[in-house]
C-alpha cells in the first residue's frame, strides 16, 4: 500500500532523554509581523522575535511552532490559536508563541519525495512554506533532494516511523531531530551512506 501524501510539518514524538518530555516555552512574535506561521512549523530568532525558519536564509532553528496567544486587536478577547495568521497588530499585550525547544525533542515528518533505509543517519533540510487556515497545521516537508551527510542541514533523520501503512519510498514518515539547533549543535555531519 502506498504511503499517504498528507503533509503536516513536524510533530512532536518524544525525545532523547527518554523523558517523554515535551517542553514548550513561550517566545515573542513582533508586532504586526508579516507572514503566517504553523503549527509544526520550523522556527528561529531573529532580531529577538520569533519567525519561521528558512533554509536559505537561517542558520539555526529554535524549535517548533505549537500555536500563539494574544489579544484580539478587533475583539479585544484572549485568542489562541494553532497558527499566527500574519500582520496582527495588537493593541495591548504581546503575541505570545508556543515553542517546543528542547535540543534533544524527536518529531515526525513527512519526507517530500521518497526515502530509504540506506539514508537513516543522514541530514537533511525542510522544504514548504504553507499551511492551513482551517486547521492552522503545516504543510512543511523534509526535502528528499537534500539528503546527504553534511553539517549543514536541518534535520537529522532517526528512523521510519513504525506505523502501519508508512514504508520506506515516497511519501514515508521519519523521526527526525533538529540537528542545525540554535540550544544545541551548529550540525552534526551524517553517518553512513
Amino acid at each position: 500500500m502506498a504511503n499517504v501524501d498528507k503533509a503536516f510539518g513536524l510533530r512532536p514524538m518524544g525525545n532523547l532523554s527518554a523523558t517523554g518530555a515535551q517542553a514548550q516555552y513561550g517566545y515573542e512574535i513582533a508586532d504586526n509581523q508579516a507572514g503566517a506561521i504553523y503549527q509544526g512549523d520550523l522556527v528561529t530568532i531573529f532580531d529577538g522575535y520569533l519567525v519561521k525558519f528558512a533554509p536559505a536564509t537561517h542558520t539555526a532553528a529554535v524549535g517548533v511552532f505549537n500555536g500563539c496567544q494574544y489579544i484580539d486587536p478587533t475583539t479585544g478577547k484572549p485568542t489562541w490559536s494553532n497558527y499566527y495568521p500574519g500582520s496582527v497588530n495588537i493593541t495591548a499585550g504581546k503575541i505570545v508563541a508556543d515553542v517546543i525547544d528542547d535540543p534533544n525533542q524527536k518529531f515526525l515528518i513527512q519526507v517530500d519525495e521518497s526515502v530509504a533505509q540506506t539514508q537513516i543517519g543522514l541530514n537533511a533540510d525542510v522544504v514548504g512554506t504553507g499551511g492551513s487556515t482551517t486547521t492552522g497545521v503545516s504543510s512543511m516537508e523534509l526535502d528528499s533532494s537534500t539528503i546527504a551527510k553534511a553539517a549543514a542541514l536541518n534535520l537529522k533523520i532517526i528512523g521510519l516511523y513504525d506505523v502501519p501503512g508508512n514504508s520506506f519510498g515516497t511519501n514515508a514518515v521519519v523521526v527526525v531531530k533538529i540537528n542545525e539547533h540554535l540550544y544545541g549543535s551548529a550540525g552534526v555531519a551524517g553517518q553512513g551512506a
